[in-house]
């Protein structure tokens, strides 16, 4: 993307006012996306965003300037722009030779997105819809979208390291909107894989029609959920979110050198039930928050935070990793070059149990069975939450009986981890998603086996 020489000449000024550590990103990425609503096509766009991002550091301070000019002034205008925040006495210091950083990609790239013409993309739309609409009378809006990106980053920084990657994602996802006596109910499916336009081979994209129109269509016959304390049993990849907003944000490290985390000075002691092992893994082969480095250059890495409910790690990114004097574990992220990175999750979850999520069921007299969380809200402070109930059923007698709608999970992060006394075998991941955090948001895969929390507020709306 841009020559060694001029990264390294950027490195030299950027760190001639007696800078400590200077970084240089560099991005470049392509994006299309296309939407189906009502009928008929929406949105039909493609851009392309291309620049560099400097950070200097001195102690605690750090300077930073962004351009969309990298040619050689761009640069160099940058790196005192960025160095001229962190002004010090002491005199200017040289970076280290660079080095390559190599680390294998987690997937191979077989169909390019930005290849492919935009009315195969379009055909993929229109099927969903047709399939969506097929399936009752009472859908009444369909909603279908498609978006592809392709993003070259090459990271270098004053301790020597200089890492490339190539990130490609696509992804596909269908909403609809059922209509009944009880008013309008949504349904929704999504699929996403850092891998290219060779996704819809893998998938069958019918079958991601019919059901999220199924989806709505049943609870239009739902009833109200139930309101109190009681068993609730999560199933697999349905509730994966809950974990990564309610517990993985408390164990980013810069939250926790904050004390704005629930799980800060806790290193070594127990903070969930000896079933829980809980991992971010940004190496997950075809999962939507996988990379070969992360923003920092530094390679992908699978992290054990929660080890048989023994604490073990935090998320480090390199700012944080280096005050601390340890290694980074590839958790430094950033939406684009126009900002910082800082630590953020990757594929976030709680490793698979020994339970068969039949006999889970079974063994639960009454209770609910949420199959999919939505959005929610999080203290990570406290560990607070509350979450929103997209798909979700009755337990009674030991048997998923009828759907319920209008209902919230309401609880705390650190109790819940407690209260697990059964998990399954059944590992699976969730949907895509979009983790913000300070304005930024970047793309995270959740996931979870079925598991059943002892006792968890439900805040329904029957009587």
């Amino acid at each position: 993307m841009i020559e060694r020489n001029l990264i390294e000449k950027t490195l030299t000024e950027a760190l001639k006012t007696g800078g400590e550590f200077a970084e240089v990103f560099v991005e470049d990425k392509r994006a299309s996306s296309a939407m189906f609503d009502d009928g008929k096509v929406e949105e039909l766009s493609s851009g392309r965003d291309r620049g560099a991002g400097i950070r200097v550091v001195v102690g605690e301070t750090t300077g930073f300037a962004h351009t969309a000019d990298i040619s050689e002034e761009g640069l160099l205008t940058a790196a005192r722009a960025a160095a001229s925040a962190t002004r010090s006495a002491g005199a200017g210091s040289h970076p280290k030779p660079l080095e390559v950083v190599t680390a294998p990609s987690p997937n191979i790239v077989e169909i390019f997105p930005e290849l492919v013409e935009k009315r195969r993309k379009v055909a993929l739309l229109t099927q969903a819809d047709e399939i969506a609409r097929s399936q009752g009378a009472a859908i009444t809006q369909v909603s279908a979208r498609y978006g592809d990106s392709r993003r070259k980053i090459l990271v270098a920084n004053s301790d020597g390291v200089f890492a490339t990657d190539d990130q490609v994602r696509t992804l596909f996802s269908v909403s609809c909107v059922a209509t009944g006596d009880t008013g309008m109910q949504t349904g929704r499916e999504s699929i996403g894989r850092p891998i290219g336009f060779e996704l819809f081979d893998e998938v069958d994209i019918e079958d991601l029609a019919q059901r999220a129109a199924q989806r709505a269509l049943i609870k239009l016959n739902a009833r109200p959920a139930p309101s109190g304390t009681m068993p609730v049993v999560i199933g697999s990849g349905g509730g994966g979110v809950l974990f990564h907003e309610a517990c993985g944000h408390g164990l980013e490290a810069d939250l926790v050198n904050k004390q704005a985390s629930v799980f800060a000075g806790k290193i070594g002691e127990t903070v969930a039930s000896e079933l829980v092992t809980l991992i971010d893994d940004g190496t997950m082969s075809h999962e939507w928050g996988a990379f070969a480095i992360d923003d920092e250059g530094r390679p992908a890495q699978r992290n054990v935070l929660i080890e048989n409910g023994v604490l073990i790690d935090y998320m480090w990114d390199g700012l944080r990793s280096r005050n601390d004097g340890r290694s980074s574990s590839g958790n430094g992220r950033r939406q684009n070059y126009q900002v910082l990175p800082m630590v953020r999750m990757t594929n976030t979850y709680i490793a698979n149990g020994e339970t068969n999520p039949k006999d889970i069921i079974e063994d639960t007299a009454e209770g609910v069975y949420v199959a999919h969380l939505g959005g929610g809200q999080v203290n990570t402070a406290t560990g607070d939450f509350v979450f929103g109930m997209t798909e979700a059923y009755l337990i009674e007698n030991g048997e998923i009986t009828e759907p319920i709608r209008e209902g919230n999970l309401i609880g705390n992060g650190p109790e819940v981890l407690n209260r697990i006394d059964a998990l399954g075998n059944d590992f699976d991941m969730g949907s895509p998603g979009t983790c913000g955090k300070d304005g930024q948001g970047v793309p995270v895969g959740d996931g979870t086996p079925t598991l059943r929390v002892t006792s968890l507020t439900v805040g329904g709306t029957a009587g």
